[in-house]
């Protein structure tokens, strides 16, 4: 039977059955100080594979560092066959900033990957996180919530084409997955072409803990643990309803006027084609515009922040089959 491996990293090793809590030099501040990412790695007594859970390379992006957090310090790792490496706060300068964006020209983290050494700052985190971190794992979770002023449904964004990424997408086992590759520099698209299968897990909004959500995803992982053997004792779940949206099943509904929203549905909601979704109106509510579903659909996003310019998107609609539609309702009685 082969043994368990210590986990190495520049700079460090882990050993087996060992956990180690280390603050990661990534950069430098302007004044020459290190920028430093918290990383925790859990290196199971037995063998198994190895797993990264990562969150906030979006800085405003909260909710995955509690779910990353209390995997690493509040589960019991005691039967864990494998390692875990845990990333809560990926991009540390946009966190302490409480923006999206690097605060250093704006540089989307999660578009820089995998990273160049002798490129921009950001792609120079990037390269050191992705090499140490990211590469040497057999699998990764990457948690992310909507932007500012939206909220997403809990669901999964994999490319389903991919079958060691699709396992890993239904072993997550959320309701809803959005089939299709990343973005070019994102994190799961370039691990996943190296050959660590990733998923992007979203849920949520921006700057704030929500509770359901983060247990739901909870769910999530011990799922995945079971699926790949890293918890012997753990189970893989079944949601009751799921469905795999393609490119042409889904639609983001965009205001044509400006002006006050209402919304009428929130995130997870069911809305009938011609449904009216929700209500825009002027500050004196002589004009009224309404907008309505254009097919019969599942709302993954939706408008928090009820303010319009045209042109800003209001909700996110996938399109739901008769048989998901009815296991969907099943669920809700």
């Amino acid at each position: 039977m082969a043994s368990a491996e210590a986990f190495t990293f520049s700079g460090g090793i882990v050993e087996p059955g060992e956990t180690a809590n280390v603050r990661y030099t990534i950069s430098e501040t302007y004044l020459g100080e290190p920028v430093r990412v918290p990383v925790t790695i859990v290196n199971g007594e037995e063998p198994g594979p190895s797993i990264f859970l990562s969150a906030a390379s979006h800085g405003d992006e909260l909710n995955g560092i509690e779910i990353v957090r209390e995997v690493a310090h509040e589960w019991a790792h005691d039967d864990l066959r494998g390692t875990i490496v845990c990333l809560p706060v990926l991009n540390v300068p946009a966190f302490i900033a409480q923006q999206r964006y690097l605060p250093i020209y704006d540089r989307d983290l999660n578009r820089s990957f995998p990273g160049d050494p002798e490129s921009t700052s950001a792609k120079r985190m990037a390269h050191t996180l992705f090499t140490n971190f990211i590469e040497p794992c057999d699998l990764g979770l990457d948690f992310h919530t909507s932007t500012r002023g939206r909220s997403n449904m809990l669901h999964v964004r994999a490319d389903m084409e991919n079958p060691e990424v699709a396992r890993l997408a239904k072993a997550f086992a959320s309701n809803v997955i959005i089939a299709g590759s990343g973005p070019g520099g994102s994190l799961r698209e370039e691990a996943s072409a190296v050959g660590t299968p990733t998923i992007t897990v979203e849920m949520g909004e921006a700057h704030r803990f929500q509770r359901v959500l983060i247990d739901q995803a909870l769910e999530g992982v011990e799922s995945v643990f079971a699926d790949y053997g890293l918890r012997e004792e753990s189970s893989v779940n079944w949601p009751g309803w799921r469905t795999v949206i393609e490119s042409g099943e889904k639609t983001w509904l965009r205001a044509d006027v400006g002006g006050l929203v209402e919304m009428h549905f929130s995130r997870g909601d069911l809305v009938e084609q011609g449904e009216p979704i929700c209500t825009i109106t002027n500050p004196f509510k002589t004009d009224t515009t309404e907008v309505r579903a254009p097919f019969t659909g599942l709302i993954v996003g939706v408008l928090e922040n009820p303010v319009v310019f045209p042109g800003n998107p209001l909700c996110h609609v996938v399109d739901l089959d008769e048989q998901t539609r009815r296991a969907y309702e099943q669920s809700q009685r």
